[in-house]
């Protein structure tokens, strides 16, 4: 069986593990084969974050694409995974290539792939590539490459133009007269030189943290997680910031600090905006969210009187609403957003800017922002674990997953739903949620209770349904 899946965000594996230039011209082979069943134009755009060996894996890509008869388009730097996304529209290609492993740890590497639409493939799409690896590995055939032509293959800078974009989404403007100061940290990623060089030609006051390639991300996850953003607050309380913003490797992911020093998590993030964005932009055609995404969302659609949606966990399905304009904004939990009118794909750089903006806009702080709309809708404490299963406890409870409890220690259940995994809903409104990952014997968690002093006990409930 081959060892390249395409999960929710692509493929992922160890660098000289299973990622390997066997595997990576399966992985392009695969892809090529997919985009030759599609319509012309055959041209499709290959980038990279800067991890260690991407250059090489990029170029490897593009002799792959072109002894398939597929024109590659090189982006000889790294780039932005919303920056490649949007490349993919304006350009008309027929998808994109993006060595990345996001927030993984560095010794990971992985490849993305984007469709014509700058969405993420969907399932029927990777599997249909996947048919097409295992189809080759089978006959053990040769996967042939092309050499670049005389003057090298294509390349295309895609940097410009999104950031063109970018501030045509956001009020930079209203940013600057504000006079704010934001420190940015982009994790020695991709994201160098989008978000900051936004707010600089602004006139925004903005300092960074971590702003130098380093293929080892300082030597942890480039995740902008609450524990990982202490140097983003040194430098908020060294320049007086009201504001910390951060994305990870590949840039489509946010982190916010509020300018107490303060993590407000993904989850409120995208509650937040979507308020913002209705009382500033007037959209009102619906808002998405991620099966395991905070329930603050469902009640905020209530109280606006705004459709929701609820997808399985993967952004390709919020993706899909946007390119068919049904919502204001889409997120997850995972810290992925992107709104009306933008890529159908996660933007770390435009949640920073509009959390700034709307910082900027409303003249209060996240926390103040956050108690306030608590009091419009109610309150709502969400929060996410992962407990590490042996494989046999793994299979026991891929079992239990399928049955259909009434009650979870003593609280009753009141619907139970299976957009993704397992999510049970109590009768006090608070819920849990279960997902299995499908490459490690790991089980999600997900609680959510309505008043702090149940957190603990609600966490303590679902830990005991995986464990007992």
């Amino acid at each position: 069986m081959s060892v390249i899946k395409f999960g929710t965000s692509g493929w992922r594996s160890i660098v000289a593990g299973d990622f390997t230039l066997a595997n990576i011209r399966l992985a392009v082979a695969g892809i090529a084969a997919y985009v030759k069943s599609q319509p012309e134009p055959h041209r499709v755009l290959v980038g990279r974050d800067p991890r260690f060996l991407g250059e090489s894996f990029v170029d490897e890509a593009a002799r792959v694409l072109a002894g398939a008869g597929v024109t590659p388009i090189v982006i000889p730097e790294a780039a932005a995974t919303p920056a490649i996304a949007y490349a993919v529209r304006t350009l008309k290609t027929s998808g994109a290539i993006n060595f990345t492993a996001s927030h993984n740890p560095p010794e990971y590497n992985g490849i993305k792939f984007n469709t014509h639409d700058g969405a993420p493939a969907l399932p029927e799409v990777t599997q249909q590539m996947e048919a097409v690896i295992a189809q080759i590995e089978a006959s053990g055939a040769a996967i042939p490459k092309a050499e670049p032509p005389a003057g090298g293959f294509e390349t295309t800078d895609v940097r410009p133009a999104f950031l063109k974009r970018i501030t045509e989404l956001v009020d930079v403007k209203a940013i600057a007269k504000s006079g704010i100061k934001i420190v940015y940290d982009p994790f020695w990623g991709a994201g160098r030189g989008y978000t900051s060089e936004i707010l600089r030609e602004a006139g925004v006051s903005v300092e960074t943290v971590h702003d130098y390639r380093d293929v080892l991300f300082g030597g942890h996850a480039p995740e902008p997680s609450s524990e990982l953003l202490d140097d983003a607050r040194k430098k908020m309380k060294e320049i007086g910031a009201h504001l910390g913003v951060a994305t990870d490797g590949d840039a489509d992911r946010f982190g916010i600090v509020d300018e107490d020093g303060t993590f407000i998590q993904p989850n409120y993030v995208i509650a937040l905006l979507f308020d913002y964005l209705v009382e500033t932009r007037g959209w009102r055609n619906g808002v998405a969210k991620s099966v395991a995404t905070t329930n603050l969302v469902n009640a905020l659609a209530e109280h606006h009187k705004i459709p929701l949606y609820e997808t399985p966990v993967g952004f390709k399905y919020i993706g899909e609403l946007i390119l068919q304009d049904k919502i204001v904004i889409g997120g997850e939990e995972s810290a992925g957003l992107t709104i009306r009118g933008h890529v159908p794909e996660k933007d770390g750089v435009l949640a920073d800017l509009l959390v700034a903006e709307m910082v900027a806009v409303r003249g209060k702080s996240l926390g103040v922002q956050l108690r306030e709309l608590f009091g419009k809708v109610g309150s709502f404490y969400p929060v996410r674990e992962n407990f590490h299963l042996t494989s046999e406890q793994k299979d026991r409870f891929t079992e239990k997953m399928k049955a259909d409890p009434a009650e979870l220690s003593g609280r009753k259940v009141a619907s139970i739903v299976r957009t993704d995994g397992l999510k049970l809903i109590l009768d006090d409104g608070s819920w849990v949620c279960y997902r299995l990952s499908g490459t490690e014997p790991v089980v999600r968690a997900y609680t959510e209770a309505r008043t702090e002093s149940d957190t603990e006990s609600l966490k303590a409930a679902a830990e005991k349904f995986v464990l007992s």
